[in-house]
C-alpha cells in the first residue's frame, strides 16, 4: 500500500491521495480480505511542530547553513501574549508551531513529518494533519501488523513532541469476513466507526458511496436554493454562472473518486442539474 504525504505537494491533491489509497484498499477487498482502516488525527499540528527538532531535522536532511540560518531566524524571536477580559498575560516565546498563512509554514511542516510512518508494515497515507493507516485483517497475526504500526507512531509522536488527538482517532472496519478487531493508540482504545469525512468525502464501511452522494446533492440543493430565493431573475445567462461557480463544485470536488456505482445516485445528482437548468 501507498506510504507518503499528498499535502501541499506538486500534482497531488485530496483526490489523489484518496484514489492511491483506495484502490489498493478495493484491491484487497476485491480479492477477498478484510481490511481495517485506522483513522488518525493530530491535535493543533500546525500550532505544535517544536522549532528545535525542526532545525534539527532540517539540518539532517543537508539543508543548506544559509538557509538553515535564515529559517531559524524567522522562527525564533516570535511573541506570544493573552487577552481576557481586557486583563494582559506577560509575553512568552512562542518555541512551537509554523505560522499559518505563510507559503514556508506548509513546506515546514510537510518536511517535519517526513519521517512519519517510515517503519511502517502496512499503508500509510498523510495529507496535512490527518493520516490513514490500512492493512490486510484476515488473521491475528494481519492485527498485530497493524498495531505495531500504530506503536510506532505513537513513539513517533511521543519523540516528536506532537500528540494525536485520540477522541478523533477511529477505525473503521471493511469486508464481510472482517472479525472487528480492536487497537489502542497508546492507552486509549479506538472507536469504530461506520463512516468517516475522509477529505471532504464519507465513506462508508460498505464502500458505496451512496452516502457521500446524498451528503453531495444536499448541499448542492441547499446552495441552488439560497441562489432561486436571493436572485429574482429567471435568465440562464444570470444563473448558469452562479450554478457553475457556487453548486457544481459541490457535485463535482474529488468525483473521480466517489463517482456513483447505482443508478438511483446518478438520478440523485442529474436531479440536482436538471433543477438548477430548468
Amino acid at each position: 500500500m501507498p506510504v507518503g504525504t499528498n499535502y501541499n505537494t506538486k500534482d497531488r491533491s485530496c483526490q489523489t491521495n484518496l484514489i492511491s489509497f483506495f484502490e489498493k484498499v478495493t484491491d484487497f477487498l476485491d480479492k477477498g480480505n478484510a481490511v481495517d482502516l485506522i483513522y488518525l488525527d493530530f491535535s493543533k499540528a500546525f500550532d505544535t511542530v517544536p522549532h528545535e527538532e525542526l532545525l534539527v531535522k532540517l539540518e539532517k536532511m543537508g539543508i543548506e547553513m544559509k538557509i538553515h540560518r535564515w529559517i531559524r531566524n524567522w522562527l525564533k524571536g516570535r511573541l506570544q501574549r493573552v487577552v481576557l477580559k481586557g486583563e494582559l498575560s506577560g509575553w512568552r516565546e512562542v518555541t512551537s508551531g509554523v505560522p499559518q498563512g505563510s507559503v514556508l509554514g506548509p513546506i515546514l511542516s510537510n518536511l517535519f513529518i517526513t519521517d512519519l510512518g517510515t517503519k511502517c508494515r502496512s499503508g500509510l497515507i498523510k495529507f496535512a494533519d490527518d493520516t490513514k493507516l490500512g492493512g490486510i485483517a484476515n488473521s491475528e497475526k494481519d492485527r498485530d501488523i497493524l498495531q505495531g504500526d500504530l506503536d510506532d507512531l505513537v513513539n513517533w509522536s511521543n519523540s516528536n513532541k506532537m500528540k494525536f488527538n485520540s477522541e478523533k482517532c477511529k477505525v473503521m472496519h471493511l469486508g464481510i469476513t472482517n472479525k472487528n478487531f480492536s487497537y489502542k493508540l497508546g492507552t486509549h482504545q479506538l472507536d469504530v466507526t461506520e463512516e468517516e469525512k475522509d477529505l471532504g468525502v464519507v465513506v462508508d464501511r460498505r464502500m458505496t458511496m451512496s452516502r457521500q452522494c446524498d451528503v453531495a446533492v444536499k448541499k448542492a440543493n441547499a446552495v441552488l436554493g439560497c441562489i432561486r430565493r436571493g436572485i429574482s431573475s429567471r435568465d440562464k445567462e444570470v444563473l448558469l454562472p452562479l450554478y457553475k461557480a457556487l453548486v457544481r463544485p459541490h457535485l463535482e470536488y474529488c468525483v473521480q473518486f466517489w463517482s456513483p456505482m447505482f443508478k438511483k445516485d446518478e438520478i440523485k445528482l442529474e436531479q440536482v442539474q436538471r433543477r438548477a437548468t430548468g
